[in-house]
C-alpha cells in the first residue's frame, strides 16, 4: 500500500484538505469542494446489477475494477463506494471490499471500525432515543404519546433478539415496546448520505419525525432541541473517507444504506468529490438495479443534482441460470437452456435502465467455470438486446482484466443521453409508488393494506411527503415483493404496499412491500466464528 498523502496527490487533493487516519485512511474536508467549485465534473458512471442470487454477482469488485481499467487506458478515475456493515461483516454476507486483485485497502479496516463513521451514527441515532424517552421521564412537556413513539434504537449487528424489545421496567420510565434496528437502517444513515453541508445536515436532523403528541400531531427532534448535540456527534462523519484499491487507484468510502429498506448508494458528498477531482466517477448503486439504481436515480441524483453518463450491469453466467432454473448446487455446469430462460431477468433491468434515458453497459464478470459456449451465447442474447457486452476478468487480472469494459463504458459515456427521473416528484405519492410498481417491477395493480391507507392519510394530514421521492423498501431477490418470484415475476400480478412512513430528515416516503426486516438475524454458522488475530496483531478470516 502507498501512504495515503501519495493517493491523494494523485488525485489532486492537496493536503491542507487531508485530516490522517493512520497511514492508510484519511478523512477529507468538505471546504475541498468549495475549493473546486468552479472546475468542471468528469463523466459519471454508475454499477449496478442483475437481481442478486445466493451465486454472487461481484459488483463491488467490477466497480473497482472498472476505476483500475480506467486508469490502464489513460483516463484519471476515482471510485466512491459505500462502508460496509458489521452486520453482514460477521453475519452470512461477508466483507464488501471487492476482491482478488480489486480490492480496496486497508480490507481490514474499512471492514471493521474504519474510522468510526457507523459508530457516529449508532451514537447519534440513540441519542436522541434517549432524549425522547428524558423528554417522558421529566413531565412530557412536549404531550408525546407514548403509544405513537416512531423511533427505534439501533446498533450495528445482527441480533434478532432486539427485534421486539421492552423498555421502562426498572420504574424510571414508561413501559412500552419499542425495537432495534440495524444501523445501516437508521434514517440517520440515510441523512448523511444525502447531505450536502453541515447546515444541510443540521436542517435534516432536525426534521426526523419521532413520534405524535396527543393531539396527533407530528413531534420533531428539533421539538426536543436534539438536532445541535447530534450534529457534534456526526461533524466528523459527514465529510468522505479516503482510502486506495489493490493497484493504487483513489477511493472514497462513505456512508452505508442498504438498497433494500433505505436508499442503497454512498454520499452525495463522496461523489460530488470524485466527479470533481477525475475525469471518470464511478459508483455504485446496492442489490439489483430495481433497488440501488432506482434510488440512484429518483433520490440520491435528485437531490445531488447528479446527471449520470453511463450504466455498467453486471451480470454473471452462473446468476442467470440460476434464475434461469438451475439448481444452486449444479450452477458451475454447462446448461444453456438455463442461461437463455434467466436472461429474461437481464433483458428486463436493461429495458428498466432505459427508462431514465440512460447508456447501458452489460459487464460479464467472468468466472473460473463460465465456458466459451455460455459466454458466447451471452455475447448473442445481449447482441440481439442491443446493448453492448464487455467481459470483465478484474478479480483475476486487476485493471488489466477490465480494460474491453472500459472501453466500451467510455464510448457510452461519450455518447449523448437524455437521463430523466422515472416520476414528476410533484406527483401524490401513490402515483409515484404505483408508477415504480407498474414500470419498474412488473405488477398489474397495486393494493394497500390498512396500515398503508392509514398512514397515506397521515401524511396529508400532515402536509409531509410533497415533492420527495418514494424508497420501496422490498425483498432484493426479486423485482416483486415475493423473494421466490426468481427471474421474471408473474405478468400482472397484483403488489401489496403493507405499510408508508416518513423518512422526513432524508425527505423521502417509505413503502414497505412485504415482509422486510430491519434487524437481520445470525447464520447458524456466522463468519464471526471464523475471523481471529494472528501471532503479529493481523486480522485474519473476513470473507
Amino acid at each position: 500500500m502507498e501512504h495515503i498523502s501519495e493517493i491523494a496527490k494523485k488525485a489532486g487533493i492537496p493536503e491542507a484538505f487531508l485530516e490522517y487516519y493512520g497511514s492508510y485512511k484519511a478523512k477529507v474536508s468538505l471546504q475541498l469542494l468549495e475549493e473546486l467549485k468552479d472546475k468542471p465534473d468528469g463523466k459519471l458512471v454508475l454499477v449496478t446489477a442483475i437481481t442478486p442470487t445466493p451465486a454472487g454477482e461481484g459488483k463491488t469488485t467490477t466497480s473497482i475494477g472498472l476505476a483500475q481499467a480506467f486508469w490502464h487506458i489513460g483516463k484519471r478515475s476515482i471510485v466512491a463506494l459505500r462502508e460496509p456493515s458489521l452486520g453482514p461483516v460477521f453475519g452470512i454476507k461477508g466483507g464488501a471490499t471487492g476482491g482478488g486483485k480489486s480490492c480496496v485497502l486497508p480490507e481490514a479496516d474499512i471492514n471493521l471500525h474504519f474510522t468510526g463513521d457507523f459508530h457516529a451514527i449508532t451514537t447519534a441515532h440513540n441519542l436522541l432515543a434517549a432524549l425522547l424517552d428524558n423528554s417522558l421521564y421529566w413531565g412530557n412537556k412536549l404531550r408525546i404519546n407514548p403509544r405513537r413513539i416512531f423511533w427505534p434504537r439501533v446498533m450495528d449487528m445482527n441480533d434478532r433478539s432486539l427485534r421486539h424489545i421492552v423498555i421502562g421496567l426498572s420504574g424510571d420510565g414508561f413501559p412500552r415496546e419499542t425495537t432495534f434496528y440495524i444501523t445501516a437502517a437508521s434514517e440517520i444513515m440515510a441523512i448523511l448520505g444525502l447531505s450536502t453541508s453541515l447546515e444541510d445536515l443540521r436542517q435534516r436532523l432536525g426534521d426526523i419525525i419521532v413520534a405524535m403528541d396527543y393531539d396527533g400531531k407530528p413531534v420533531r427532534a428539533r421539538d426536543l432541541g436534539a438536532e445541535g448535540a447530534m450534529l457534534a456527534v456526526l461533524k466528523d462523519a459527514i465529510k468522505p473517507n479516503l482510502v486506495q484499491t489493490t493497484e493504487g487507484t483513489p477511493a472514497f468510502i462513505h456512508t452505508g444504506p442498504f438498497a433494500n429498506i433505505a436508499h442503497g448508494n454512498s454520499s452525495i458528498l463522496g461523489t460530488r468529490m470524485a466527479l470533481k477531482l477525475g475525469e471518470i466517477a464511478i459508483t455504485e448503486g446496492g442489490f439489483g438495479a430495481d433497488l440501488g439504481a432506482e434510488k440512484f436515480f429518483d433520490i440520491k441524483a435528485y437531490y445531488g443534482k447528479l446527471k449520470p453518463d453511463a450504466v455498467v450491469l453486471v451480470a454473471t453466467v452462473r446468476a442467470l441460470k440460476y434464475h434461469g432454473g438451475q439448481p444452486l448446487k449444479e450452477i458451475t455446469q454447462e446448461n444453456l437452456e438455463a442461461l437463455k430462460t434467466g436472461f429474461a431477468n437481464l433483458r428486463k433491468h436493461v429495458e428498466n435502465l432505459r427508462k431514465f434515458g440512460v447508456n447501458v453497459v452489460v459487464a460479464l464478470n467472468r468466472f473460473p467455470h463460465d465456458t466459451e459456449r455460455e459466454l458466447g451465447l451471452l455475447r448473442e442474447l445481449c447482441d440481439e438486446l442491443g446493448v453492448p457486452v464487455a467481459l470483465s476478468e478484474v478479480f483475476a487480472k486487476g485493471g488489466e482484466g477490465g480494460v474491453e469494459l472500459a472501453e466500451k463504458v467510455l464510448e457510452a459515456a461519450e455518447k449523448p443521453s437524455e437521463f430523466r427521473f422515472l416520476y414528476d416528484h410533484s406527483w401524490p405519492l401513490e402515483r409515484k409508488i404505483e408508477t415504480i410498481a407498474k414500470e419498474l417491477y412488473g405488477a398489474g395493480e397495486v393494493v394497500y393494506e390498512k396500515a398503508a391507507v392509514r398512514n397515506l392519510k397521515r401524511l396529508k394530514d400532515w402536509g409531509v411527503g410533497e415533492g420527495w421521492p418514494v424508497c420501496m423498501a422490498k425483498t432484493q431477490y426479486s423485482f416483486s415483493h415475493n423473494k421466490d418470484w426468481r427471474n421474471v415475476p408473474p405478468e400482472g400480478y397484483t403488489l401489496p404496499v403493507r405499510d408508508v412512513y416518513p423518512s422526513a430528515g432524508a425527505r423521502f416516503v417509505v413503502a414497505v412491500l412485504g415482509d422486510m426486516m430491519l434487524m437481520p438475524g445470525l447464520p447458524k454458522q456466522p463468519a464471526a466464528l471464523e475471523i481471529d488475530v494472528d501471532e503479529k496483531g493481523e486480522i485474519k478470516g473476513i470473507r
